[in-house]
């Protein structure tokens, strides 16, 4: 356990990222801020798709950190697709399931994995080796890991047990698996022995660090505003 500034200096220019989230959704913002203040540019980022403009990884694709991503969508974020046409950011499509799949073979140490999604595709299978099994063909997708992996999780314990609130799981348990240092930004951390083992979806094993955080920053648009004196 330890607060952000013990994690700051991993964090460097180049590096790849994972970020669990989708739509902003389970994506930690106390450590999408420090990205932001470190002034690091020029990753790649790896997870679901580019959040909205101002809402979880999206701030790091418009403030222009970010010179690849490996999404499944960028529609929600008009900045990415500006970018992307722009040729100022590097977009690589891969089908929601598929990407779901590499990430989670990164993380069993697999070298990738075959699917037949997107085989008849050019904007999928360009570029990628095929195989066959039986009388079916296959395209090959590469497993993907990164150099760190961000995730959010509701509470943890001081070995790193995580457990998700609802739909904030989505893809955070596979990321978690598949960084070579994994930062969790926690909600709550209990005291060891207060998680019910049932309940645990990421074992303490995949995680490196642990630090409390002050909750979401940000409201969709159609949520009323907090007035201010």
């Amino acid at each position: 356990m330890c607060c952000l500034e013990d994690v700051r200096h991993h964090f460097k220019d180049k590096q790849s990222i994972l970020f669990g989230g989708f739509g902003g959704i389970g994506t930690p913002p106390g450590l999408i801020n420090l990205i932001l203040e470190s002034g690091i540019k020029d990753l790649t980022l790896i997870g679901n798709d580019t959040g909205f403009p101002d809402i979880g990884i999206g701030k790091l694709v418009t403030q222009r950190r970010a010179k690849k991503v490996i999404v499944s969508h960028i529609g929600s974020n008009p900045n990415a697709g500006l970018l992307m046409n722009n040729g100022e950011l590097e977009v690589e499509f891969s089908p929601q399931g598929t990407l779901v799949e590499r990430i989670r073979a990164g993380g069993m140490g697999l070298g990738g994995i075959l699917t037949d999604i997107g085989i008849e595709a050019d904007i999928v299978r360009d570029g990628k080796q095929t195989v066959k099994l039986g009388k079916k063909n296959y395209l090959v997708e590469p497993a993907l890991t990164a150099d760190i992996a961000i995730v959010y999780a509701e509470m943890a314990d001081p070995y790193g047990n995580l457990i998700f609130d609802k739909s904030a799981r989505n893809t955070n348990p596979i990321v978690a698996a598949a960084g070579q240092i994994t930062i969790v930004e926690a909600m709550q951390i209990v005291p060891l022995g207060t998680l019910d083992p049932e309940d645990i979806i990421v074992p303490g094993a995949f995680v490196d660090y642990i630090i409390p955080s002050k909750g979401v920053d940000w409201k969709w648009v159609w949520e009323p505003e907090i007035e201010t004196e």
